[in-house]
């Protein structure tokens, strides 16, 4: 079966005090556009199933596909952000050196999977997810909408590579990923992003 992993487009700034909860932002306008500039583009992809973070900016990133193909959204709760528990959330091109975040990032990169119980216990997290959508859709083609470190940490268990920033996808990147039934996984392309060059 296949699977087409596509990152979520650009989400809103959501900064928030700790007693306020996670933070969990929408799509901006641009991500919007950068959605439906991605359900356009695999809308011909014959899609059998599609699934997505719980999380709000990968559920809208899937809708548009979603409404094209009429086909429901299948929240996968392990396909969470590795930062998940977070009260902040500023896209990148927002991050400045000065921002708490970007400071704690620089010192630490691997102190964001510590909530998991470290980077391996999350990417067994996401890769059961992962197998979890291979065995419910065999011999079928499924979209996964997600975020960029499941993406970095489910590509470190198929390349065997330590570090999970080493390949990292932009907003609606694309990553296609081949699964036999023997049970060899492996990647075909990593960030396609033709479709959304005019919208980055």
């Amino acid at each position: 079966m296949d699977l087409i992993i596509i990152r979520h487009g650009r989400p809103e700034r959501d900064e928030r005090e700790e007693h306020e909860g996670t933070a969990d932002p929408e799509l901006s306008e641009l991500g919007r556009q950068q959605a439906e500039a991605t359900g356009a583009f695999l809308l011909d992809e014959d899609i059998h199933h599609i699934a997505a973070s719980p999380m709000r900016r990968a559920h809208q990133t899937a809708l548009p596909l979603a409404g094209l193909r009429s086909l429901e959204v299948e929240l996968v709760e392990g396909l969470r952000e590795a930062d998940h528990y977070s009260s902040s959330y500023v896209p990148e091109d927002e991050l400045t050196p000065d921002h708490e975040m970007y400071r704690l990032f620089t010192e630490d990169p691997m102190a964001i999977f510590e909530p998991h119980g470290g980077v391996d216990a999350f990417q067994q997290t996401v890769v059961d997810s992962f197998e979890y959508l291979i065995q419910s859709n065999a011999g079928r083609r499924v979209a996964v909408f997600c975020h960029g470190m499941v993406m970095g940490v489910y590509l470190r268990s198929m390349l065997g590579h330590r570090d999970p920033y080493k390949l990292t996808a932009d907003y609606c990147g694309i990553m296609r990923v081949k699964a036999s039934s023997s049970g060899i996984r492996s990647v075909a392309s990593v960030n396609e992003t033709a479709h959304v060059r005019h919208l980055l």
